[in-house]
């Protein structure tokens, strides 16, 4: 099992990029419902790990971050979920 997966915000951080090419930090805030500070340093453990890259680009003179899930990290999350599926089935 995936220690990095274990997070609620991590897991949760996963799947909006599953689902998008590129996302913005905002945009994630938005949708997790979560601090600046939490999700900078969840996404800076799934950056670290190579799970997720991050562009840094100024829009409109303003700082922007975006980010999305490398295929490492898709990879990753797929394994997990095979072990999550793997656990419920030996528990029924």
């Amino acid at each position: 099992m995936d220690d990095l997966l274990l997070s609620k915000i991590r897991i949760g951080i996963i799947a909006e990029l599953l689902a998008s090419d590129w996302i913005t930090f905002s945009a994630l805030q938005q949708r997790l419902q979560t601090t600046n500070g939490n999700l900078g340093a969840h996404l800076g453990k799934l950056i670290e790990s190579g799970y997720v890259d991050e562009l840094k680009a100024f829009v409109d003179r303003r700082p922007q971050s975006r980010y999305r899930l490398t295929q490492r990290g898709r990879d990753a999350f797929i394994a997990h979920v095979r072990e999550m599926q793997a656990i419920l089935q030996g528990a029924i």
